[in-house]
């Protein structure tokens, strides 16, 4: 019992100022201001930036009634040249000041707790810590198809490349070092396929076999209780670009 107390009060009182965290948005009104709520209590000093893509809904106001409690920044892209999931974490990670960059979705399928989890693989030396899936709830057998079907023909055209693979090739939800990601942006920009939405693959697809990278299994991932999924068949496409490009 000493022993739990002892590391939990280790994780709990960590301090999180060198880390971003990267929240891409769409009309998540009925989700954002929950979540950077969550993370701003859960993770002192930690920075968040909301890039969002030309919401409608209340996303904007969500996001503006934390920022007395919450170092949050609104990235507002309704005016950017090119829109996508990809585009509004990559503008983001560009304004990011801290050693660390942690991307996750807004709608919750992403749960907070695993933030600090793949914190610490970052600052236990990996250049890039990948929160894996390892069951996912509430999707129906379609979208599980598509998901799986993706997963392997990445995997298989990866290995095929010699390039680095995980077991979730699908995952959104992902920390890199920021030195990392930026010299990506500004060396390989055109590597990014901007209006999709699978930055990891991108991510994967053009550093080679030498970056350092650790997975953080979790088997929490569900449908999202609030708001329209995004997945449809041009996001697919997209997902194919970024393997195949």
């Amino acid at each position: 019992m000493p022993a739990f107390f002892s590391v939990f009060q280790q994780y709990s009182s960590m301090d999180y100022g060198d880390l971003t965290i990267i929240i891409p948005t769409l009309n998540e009104g009925g989700n954002i201001g929950r979540l950077v709520r969550i993370l701003a209590a859960r993770y002192g000093r930690v920075h968040i930036i909301v890039a969002d893509d030309g919401s409608r809904d209340r996303t904007r106001e969500e996001v503006a009634k934390c920022m007395g409690t919450a170092d949050v920044l609104f990235l507002d892209r309704r005016r950017a040249a090119v829109h996508g999931l990809t585009a509004s974490v990559v503008d983001a990670a560009l304004r990011a000041r801290t050693d660390y960059i942690i991307v996750m979705d807004a709608d919750f399928q992403h749960p907070p707790e695993v933030v600090g989890e793949l914190y610490r693989k970052l600052l236990g030396g990996a250049d890039l810590a990948i929160a894996v899936r390892t069951k996912v709830m509430g999707w129906s057998a379609y979208r599980r198809f598509m998901s799986r079907g993706i997963i392997v023909f990445s995997t298989i055209v990866f290995k095929l490349r010699r390039r680095p693979v995980v077991s979730d090739m699908m995952s959104g939800f992902f920390g890199i070092r920021t030195k990392l990601f930026k010299r990506l942006i500004k060396s390989r920009r055109d590597g990014f396929v901007m209006p999709g939405y699978k930055v990891l693959l991108d991510i994967l697809r053009m550093d080679g076999s030498g970056i350092r990278m650790s997975e953080v299994p979790y088997s929490t991932f569900h449908a999202r209780k609030y708001g329209k999924s995004k997945l449809r068949p041009a996001r697919i496409a997209d997902a194919l670009r970024s393997v195949l490009r």
